[in-house]
């Protein structure tokens, strides 16, 4: 019995992945780009391009990050974001970016703005000690902003490194390859902001 329940508890991730491999491929071809140029722009092979947008498989968020890149567009496009009727965000009712089973169980992202329709994002970020994003540097238009209200982080701004402590904050240009990693001993908060919205 304690099987049956526990199957039923996982999240059928299957129709999201056919919605978000459906808006994938029309994006792409809205772009008149073929898949190995969608694949180059993305850093990603042509067979996790394929078999996305055909629904097969249960893709990362840094997969869809780097897809989002690749198309220009935010990650928010892939995970049914929809807009605000409201322009407050209660600290209760804050909705959490993490596409059904495919966030990182070491860092979640909690939206500060109602939505992504307008210039700027802000996102509330919490991870854990080691937590690296150094496997898939972020590199996008626009800029960003983040302060640390608790912890330290480490932020890479092409290969540099900027240690950021509780109080401190940063800025720079989005199109300069970034990541990010928290050297512990505590989890992180910080904000970050980016315009446009880049999720």
């Amino acid at each position: 019995m304690r099987q049956a329940a526990a199957a039923r508890d996982v999240p059928d991730v299957a129709p999201m992945v056919a919605v978000i491999g459906a808006t994938v491929r029309s994006l792409r071809k809205d772009r008149a780009m073929t898949l190995g140029e969608l694949a180059d722009r993305s850093a990603l092979s042509v067979g996790v391009v394929s078999q996305l947008e055909r629904g097969i498989g249960n893709p990362s968020f840094a997969t869809l990050v780097q897809l989002a890149h690749g198309l220009d567009v935010p990650v928010g496009r892939f995970l049914l974001i929809t807009e605000s009727s409201s322009p407050v965000v209660r600290a209760g009712e804050r909705r959490r970016i993490d596409g059904h089973g495919m966030q990182s169980d070491r860092v979640s992202y909690k939206m500060l703005t109602p939505d992504l329709s307008g210039q700027i994002e802000a996102n509330l970020v919490s991870s854990e000690p080691g937590h690296d994003t150094s496997a898939t540097p972020f590199r996008h238009n626009g800029e960003e902003f983040g302060i640390v209200l608790s912890g330290q982080i480490d932020v890479f701004i092409d290969g540099v490194r900027h240690r950021l402590s509780t109080g401190d904050s940063i800025r720079f240009s989005s199109t300069v390859p970034h990541w990010f990693v928290n050297p512990g001993p505590e989890d992180t908060t910080a904000v970050w902001v980016n315009t446009p919205p880049t999720w």
